[in-house]
């Protein structure tokens, strides 16, 4: 990605990945965030929930993932979201970065950048924003 190529309302290649009770357990133990909510049916059922659900950050990490794929490791500035809605096992879930702004400041060319995270139904789970670093 380079500065010069890129304008306002462009938009990053989707990420798209279904989720899984096996990357919820991937994700406790990678992440030490072994809250049963997560991993265990019965304790989920029993505070209410239909089922256990994914852990937040690991929603984050999907977006994030569709950020640096796009604009290369090492190019995030600034990077921050808000937890919108929950997600299952089974949801599709797919990435949306659009460029929002271009801007040189302190001698790096900076790119800011609307993301969020959709399910299959369309509801926003995530949504954030981000500040890149790329190549003039």
């Amino acid at each position: 990605m380079r500065f010069d190529e890129i304008a306002e309302g462009d938009t990053a290649p989707a990420v798209t990945h279904t989720l899984t009770r096996t990357d919820l357990v991937r994700y406790a133990g990678a992440s030490g965030d072994f809250n049963p909510m997560h991993h265990d049916e019965v304790k989920a059922k029993e505070a209410g929930q239909p089922s256990v659900f994914g852990h937040g950050m690991l929603s984050m990490g999907i977006v994030g993932r569709a950020l640096t794929d796009w604009v290369g490791p090492g190019a995030l500035r600034r990077y921050k979201v808000r937890f919108k809605a929950q997600t299952w096992p089974g949801d599709e879930l797919t990435t949306r970065v659009v460029v929002t702004g271009k801007r040189e400041q302190d001698g790096e060319c900076l790119v800011d950048l609307e993301c969020a995270l959709v399910n299959g139904d369309g509801d926003e789970v995530v949504v954030g924003s981000a500040t890149a670093a790329v190549e003039r």
